[in-house]
């Protein structure tokens, strides 16, 4: 198993997805369930459970493993043992392609105090520098402003709006293309 390093920014520490993780991101969904909902897919009852949780682990361990993808869960730096927030590079593909999505979610409690930037920025960095990718991609929805701003604020530009694209609490959603490019490997 390839062990992935601890990333860290002013504020927050990035810890890589483990099974030992998985009651501390537990108690983060539980606290974050009706925050989260209009903004994910639907979750399932066992979906809240420790059991699922570090199955969940498990599967982004290997995923990690075999290059195809890099979750990690957020803490501040004063308190380590409260996850906040995740942010992940998934679907990684190679070849031709060298791209990635891009994804995060943070704690309803602690929106607009420059968190998540600092995670998109670092975790962006990490994909270029250290996994070798040429393009991040995330897909966001309109309604949610603050997420599209930390995209911007991190240098991610528009490219388009994908029609009913991601189903998000049972409804297919509108989103919008952000990208943002590598340009030292051109």
């Amino acid at each position: 198993m390839i062990k992935l390093p601890i990333l860290k920014t002013e504020s927050l520490v990035l810890l890589p997805a483990a099974p030992e993780l998985a009651r501390r991101v537990l108690d983060y969904y539980i606290r974050n369930k009706s925050f989260l909902e209009p903004f994910e897919p639907a979750k399932s009852t066992a979906f809240y459970t420790e059991g699922a949780q570090r199955e969940n682990m498990l599967y982004d361990a290997r995923v990690a493993e075999e290059g195809r993808g890099y979750r990690y869960y957020l803490a501040l730096q004063c308190d380590l043992e409260t996850i906040i927030g995740s942010v992940v590079l998934s679907e990684v593909v190679r070849g031709s392609f060298w791209s990635c999505f891009l994804g995060y979610k943070l704690d309803g409690g602690l929106q607009r105090h420059g968190y998540m930037t600092e995670a998109v920025t670092v975790m962006t960095e990490f994909g270029f520098e250290a996994v070798g990718l040429h393009r991040i991609e995330a897909n966001v929805m309109p309604r949610n402003v603050s997420s599209l701003r930390v995209l911007e604020k991190c240098g991610y530009q528009q490219e388009g709006l994908a029609k009913r694209y991601l189903k998000i609490n049972g409804v297919w959603e509108d989103h919008i293309h952000m990208v943002r490019l590598n340009e030292s490997m051109e």
